[in-house]
C-alpha cells in the first residue's frame, strides 16, 4: 500500500475551507484531519508533503477541451500528450475532450478514432463527449449504446453549415433522444446560416482583419440561438448546456430559463473574462491569436459574464483550449479572416487566471473551486470521484501557492502553441506540486508524470438532474 501524507495546507473545496492534513492510499483520498489535533498526527506515510502555507485543493476538471482536432484545414497543434502535460502544469487532472463523428460516419467509429488518438498518451485522466454531425435514426440509437458505457453528453452545433451544422429538426430529434436516454446536450449556439450572411457581405466590402471575425459573429445571433437552443429543449423536455457563452444578451436567456425552472446550464470560458475585441483589434495580424467561436466580445459584456458566474445563472468555467499555432497556422487567414482557424491555447491557464479572480474581488475561494473543479465534475457525471477533497475520492490533489507571482508568456508555457493569449499579463497564484490518483505529476515546479498515467473515465450521467 503506498501512502502520501500532504501536511499543513488549507484544504478548499466546494464546500469547506479547513486547515488540514490529508492521507492517500492506493490513489484515493483516505481520510481528512484537522492539521496539529492527535488524528492527524497518526497518519504515517512513505512520502509527506509539505503545504504550510498553501492550498490544497482538488485537481482541477476542464469539461471542454479539444486535443488534435481538425479544423480548417489543419490540426490544434496540441496533441493529447503535449496537452495533458500542459494542464498538469495548470492545476488541472481531469479533461473532457470531444470525439467527432464526420457526417456520413458513425458515433461509434468517431469514438473509436479518439479513444486511439488518447489511450496510452494521457498524463491525466479523460473522458469524452460526442460531437453529433449527422442525426440520422441509426445515430439516435447509437446516442442510447454510448450512454450505457460512460459517454454521456452529445454536442450539437447551430453554426458551421456544412461542418458540423445541425438544422432545428435533428437538434429536436437529438434532444428528444436525451430526455429518454439521461444524456446532456451541449450546444455551440450561434446562428451560422445568418453569420455566413454577415461573413460574406463583410469579405465582399474588402472587411477581411481579425476584428471582423468578433463583427459578424453578433451578440445579438449568439442570444437568438441561445433562446431557440432552450425552447427546442424545453419542447423536447430535455436538459441542455450552453458552451462557451460569451455575450451578456446570451447569459439573460439562460438567466431566464432557470428562473422558469427549466434544467439549463451555461459554461463560459476564461478567454471571455479577460479578453476582448480589444485584442481582436490588435494591429497588423495579431488579432488572429484571438479568434475563436464564440468570438471574444467588447469589454462591457464582461461584468455581466462575472455577475452570471456569482448568481449561478453560470455554473462552469472550461477552457475550450484548441490551439492553432500564429505561424503557419493562423496565417491561414491572412487576408480572409473567415480562414482564421477558430480557437485559442487555454487548458494551462485557467486555474491560475481564475485564482487571479479571487485576488481581485469577482469570486470567492470557494466558487473558485466549485466552477473550475466540483461542478464540471457533478455536470459530467464524475463526482464525487473528481472534483473534491473527501474520503474516497481519486487523489487529484493540487498544492497551490496563493502568494507566488508569475508572469503568463509562451517562453515558459508548456501547451503546444507558439504565443500565449495572455503575453506579459502578471498574476498571483501559481501551482507547486500537481497528484494525479495520488502519483506526482508535477513535483515542486518540475514534471515527473509520465504519458500512459491518465486513464479513460467513463462518466455518468449530469448529477444534476437526479
Amino acid at each position: 500500500m503506498s501512502r502520501t501524507v500532504v501536511r499543513g495546507g488549507l484544504v478548499i473545496t466546494a464546500a469547506d475551507e479547513i486547515h488540514a492534513d490529508v492521507l492517500i492510499e492506493d490513489g484515493r483520498i483516505a481520510a481528512l484531519a484537522a492539521s496539529g489535533t492527535p488524528a492527524a498526527g497518526a497518519f504515517t506515510a512513505e512520502r509527506t508533503i509539505d503545504a504550510t502555507g498553501k492550498y490544497v485543493i482538488p485537481g482541477g476538471v476542464d469539461g471542454h477541451t479539444h486535443m488534435e482536432m481538425p479544423f480548417g484545414g489543419t490540426y490544434a497543434a496540441d496533441t493529447f500528450e503535449t496537452g495533458t502535460r500542459a494542464a498538469a502544469w495548470g492545476g488541472t487532472t481531469t479533461i473532457v475532450d470531444f470525439a467527432i463523428q464526420t457526417v456520413g460516419g458513425t458515433l461509434r467509429e468517431g469514438l473509436d478514432a479518439w479513444h486511439a488518438k488518447a489511450e496510452g498518451n494521457c498524463a491525466i485522466d479523460y473522458g469524452f463527449h460526442m460531437i453529433v454531425s449527422d442525426v440520422n435514426q441509426e445515430t439516435l440509437k447509437e446516442m442510447d449504446l454510448l450512454v450505457e458505457e460512460g459517454v454521456t453528453s452529445f454536442k450539437q452545433f447551430m453554426a458551421y453549415p456544412g461542418v458540423f451544422y445541425s438544422d432545428d429538426g435533428q437538434i429536436l430529434r437529438a434532444m428528444q433522444r436525451a430526455a429518454d436516454n439521461g444524456g446532456l446536450i451541449m450546444m455551440h449556439a450561434e446562428n451560422g446560416i445568418a453569420i455566413d450572411v454577415l461573413v460574406e457581405q463583410a469579405l465582399a466590402r474588402g472587411e477581411t482583419d481579425p476584428r471582423y471575425h468578433g463583427e459578424v459573429r453578433k451578440a445579438l445571433l449568439e442570444a437568438e440561438a441561445t433562446h431557440r437552443a432552450i425552447r427546442l429543449a424545453q419542447v423536447a423536455g430535455a436538459p441542455l448546456y450552453v458552451v462557451h457563452v460569451s455575450a451578456q444578451e446570451a447569459v439573460a436567456e439562460l438567466a431566464r430559463a432557470r428562473d422558469q425552472g427549466l434544467h439549463v446550464f451555461g459554461e463560459t470560458c476564461p478567454q471571455y473574462l479577460f479578453l476582448s475585441t480589444d485584442n481582436l483589434a490588435e494591429p497588423g495580424f495579431e488579432g488572429a491569436k484571438y479568434v475563436c467561436s464564440t468570438p471574444l466580445r467588447p469589454k462591457e459584456h464582461q461584468a455581466a459574464l462575472w455577475r452570471g458566474l456569482r448568481t449561478n445563472d453560470l455554473q462552469v468555467v472550461s477552457t475550450d483550449h484548441c490551439p492553432f499555432c500564429f505561424t503557419g497556422q493562423k496565417e491561414l487567414g491572412r487576408g480572409d479572416f473567415s480562414k482564421i482557424p477558430n480557437g485559442m491555447p487555454g487548458v494551462e491557464n485557467r486555474m491560475d487566471l481564475l485564482h487571479q479572480a479571487v485576488v481581485d474581488g469577482h469570486i470567492s475561494r470557494r466558487r473558485w473551486i466549485e466552477i473550475a473543479c466540483a461542478t464540471p465534475a457533478r455536470m459530467f457525471g464524475m463526482y464525487p470521484k473528481k472534483g473534491t477533497i473527501a474520503p474516497g475520492a481519486d487523489a487529484d490533489v493540487v498544492v497551490y501557492d496563493p502568494h507566488a507571482e508569475q508572469v503568463m508568456s509562451a517562453e515558459t508555457h508548456h501547451m503546444n502553441v507558439d504565443y500565449s493569449a495572455y503575453e506579459g499579463r502578471r498574476i498571483t497564484g501559481r501551482v507547486e506540486t500537481v497528484l494525479s490518483r495520488g502519483e506526482p505529476v508535477i513535483t515542486e515546479r518540475e514534471y515527473t508524470g509520465h504519458a500512459g498515467h491518465g486513464v479513460y473515465t467513463p462518466r455518468s450521467t449530469c448529477q444534476y438532474l437526479d
